[in-house]
């Protein structure tokens, strides 16, 4: 229904349905998991309303010129960004807000920015479209100072937020908004995304995305094999398999790297205790996430417990939680590890 968008054929006809009806509700939550299309599909949708495709899809933050404009505005002070917040805007009547700085965060100053920009009708039609994305990296202040735009929209606006998990939100912005939630692309789905895209690696791709095509295309895997090795070494000097002396030596490495950041190293180390679950639970037919490294991952398993794995979790989470204060990854890591190889059980 929407050119150039695969899988989640249901949300699709939802969207196609209120633009060929005309009714829209002027508050969209996309929600699903990261990659699996929500602002590929916010575009389209927009696109279907207001025209251009070509000028809005400029504005795809995945694109290397965009995400070099969010990069070098990493290295500004926070004061600077607040004085300009960030916006893409190629078509007079598409804005996309999205989360910048070294937390990735949607800010006050951008919500007030929208705000400001509601005020202003169409220039080239009956409607206006924002979209807003990684609505749930809005801190509480900005998330309140949206709610204001959204308890009154100018009749002519529709905002479409994304949203990885959509009871991140405040139940008020949930309750004014219609939510469309986005599933994971089956394997026969994403075997025709890879084929169409011409990506190479596709089995350990597919393995890796677990049903989001975007993820599956953005993938680095030399990058991620990098990070793979530093966490498979966490996991090792965690579980006691390893010396303390090896895990630091690691850890070091991660502090003098200020351009790693310990977000990407916790989302492989989900996938690790994932694959450790599996092979721990002997769960039948499962896919490995790192299948490449199954008998490694195997190892592993045979001296931890079903309760270590379930505290590595949590520290997981925990430390997750605390990305938005700016931990330092080297110390939260060790005191991760320290905590860990208490529990194990040899």
């Amino acid at each position: 229904m929407f050119e150039d968008f695969h899988g989640n054929v249901e949300a699709q006809r939802v969207l196609a349905g209120m633009i060929a009806s005309q009714r829209m509700p002027q508050t969209i939550l996309l929600a699903g998991p990261e990659g699996i299309g929500k602002a590929t599909l916010a575009r389209r949708f927009a696109a279907a309303i207001v025209g251009h495709a070509e000028q809005i899809e400029r504005d795809d933050l995945s694109l290397s010129a965009n995400l070099d404009v969010i990069a070098e505005r990493e290295k500004w002070t926070a004061e600077k960004r607040n004085e300009d917040p960030i916006l893409f805007n190629t078509h007079a009547d598409f804005v996309t807000f999205c989360p910048e700085g070294p937390l990735r965060q949607l800010s006050i100053p951008q919500m007030r920015e929208l705000k400001a920009r509601a005020q202003y009708g169409p220039l080239k039609g009956p409607r206006r479209v924002f979209l807003i994305d990684q609505i749930d990296r809005a801190n509480e202040q900005a998330a309140n100072s949206l709610l204001k735009t959204l308890e009154e929209p100018p009749p002519y606006l529709i905002i479409v937020a994304t949203a990885t998990n959509a009871y991140d939100l405040l139940p008020t912005i949930r309750s004014r908004s219609v939510p469309i939630y986005l599933t994971p692309l089956a394997k026969s789905e994403m075997a025709a995304f890879a084929a169409e895209k011409g990506l190479k690696d596709v089995e350990r791709r597919v393995a890796l995305a677990a049903g989001s095509p975007g993820l599956a295309m953005s993938l680095e895997l030399a990058v991620y094999d990098k990070r793979r090795a530093q966490m498979l070494a966490l996991l090792g000097a965690s579980c006691g398999m390893l010396p303390w002396g090896d895990w630091a030596k690691t850890s070091e490495a991660l502090n003098a790297s200020r351009s790693e950041k310990l977000e990407n190293h916790l989302k492989v180390l989900y996938l690790l205790l994932e694959d450790l679950l599996l092979i721990r639970c002997e769960a039948r037919n499962a896919t490995l996430r790192n299948f490449d490294i199954q008998r490694e991952l195997e190892g592993l398993a045979r001296v931890i417990t079903f309760d270590w794995i379930q505290k590595a979790v949590r520290k997981t989470d925990e430390l997750v939680d605390l990305l938005r204060r700016n931990i330092q990854k080297g110390i939260a890591l060790d005191a991760m590890v320290l905590e860990l190889r208490g529990r194990v059980q040899l």
